[in-house]
This record gives C-alpha cells, sequence and structure tokens, in this order.
C-alpha cells in the first residue's frame, strides 16, 4: 500500500513528496511520537485525530482512516532521519512549526512528558529546520492552552 512512498524515503536520493505522501508522513510521525514511550494511550490516539481533522479539514472518519495510514506506514517506515527529511522537503518553514505544534499536542496529551517523547521532538524539530528554543516556544504555547 505504501510501496511507493517507502521507496521514496529509502532511495539514496530525496525526492519531493506529493502533498498526499506529505499528509500520510505526518500522520506517521505524530504516531511515532506517540508510541515513542511504549504507551499509545487512549488521549493520544483521540488527539491525533482531532489534530488531523483540524489541519486538513476532515471528517471525523476521515481523519481516523488517515490515522490507520499513519500507523501501518508509522511501523514499515525508515528511521526517522530520512522520514523527517523527507517531510522537511515537501512542507514550508511556517508549515514546519505547526507540525512541531501538533508534535507537542500529541506528546503531551497524555498529561505527562516522557524522556523519549522529549528526545524524540528534539530530533525531530532539528531535522525539520525548527530550532529548540522556536519548539519549546512552541511546548508551552500547547502546554498553555
Amino acid at each position: 500500500m505504501f510501496a511507493n512512498l517507502l521507496k521514496t524515503l529509502l532511495g539514496p536520493e530525496p525526492k519531493d513528496l506529493t502533498p498526499s505522501d506529505a499528509r500520510l508522513a505526518i500522520a506517521a510521525l505524530l504516531v511515532r511520537v506517540a508510541r515513542s514511550d511504549n504507551d499509545y494511550a487512549a488521549a493520544e490516539i483521540e488527539k491525533i485525530d482531532r489534530v488531523l481533522a483540524t489541519r486538513y479539514d476532515l471528517a471525523p472518519a476521515q481523519s481516523v482512516e488517515l490515522r490507520k495510514q499513519g500507523e501501518e506506514l508509522e511501523k514499515e517506515a525508515p528511521d526517522t532521519v530520512r522520514f523527517t527529511r523527507a517531510i522537511k522537503n515537501a512542507v514550508l518553514y511556517a508549515d514546519r512549526l505547526s507540525v512541531i505544534e501538533a508534535l507537542w499536542q500529541i506528546a503531551l496529551a497524555d498529561g505527562e512528558r516522557d524522556f523519549q517523547e522529549d528526545a524524540l521532538l528534539r530530533l525531530a524539530a532539528n531535522l525539520l529546520g525548527v530550532s529548540d528554543v522556536e519548539s519549546a516556544s512552541a511546548r508551552r504555547r500547547i502546554a498553555a492552552s
């Protein structure tokens, strides 16, 4: 199902993702953050569905389907480095900041900060070209809301 996207992610030369592949890659990255602490909590799943629905103006059933596809891709996807670099190449800088905010929404959805989620967020922010300061600001904005 994801053969072409995986080929793009694993290829020696990074290729631009199509908008639908970028959407799926972001969904998978949200899932990866939620799973990074080995506790894929219901609160995180619900938050992923809401984030995807809001971000892409989807009906609830569509956001659930996108999350499920993201779960499958996340299982098969390469390391976070290649995965996130592909997103960076496909998403404008301003949108990458909103991706970081979405990742923080997922990381904080269960009410706990976990060192594994924090580490993955630092890596993802760096690979997306978002500074630690900007990521910390995003985290504070999400925590305050």
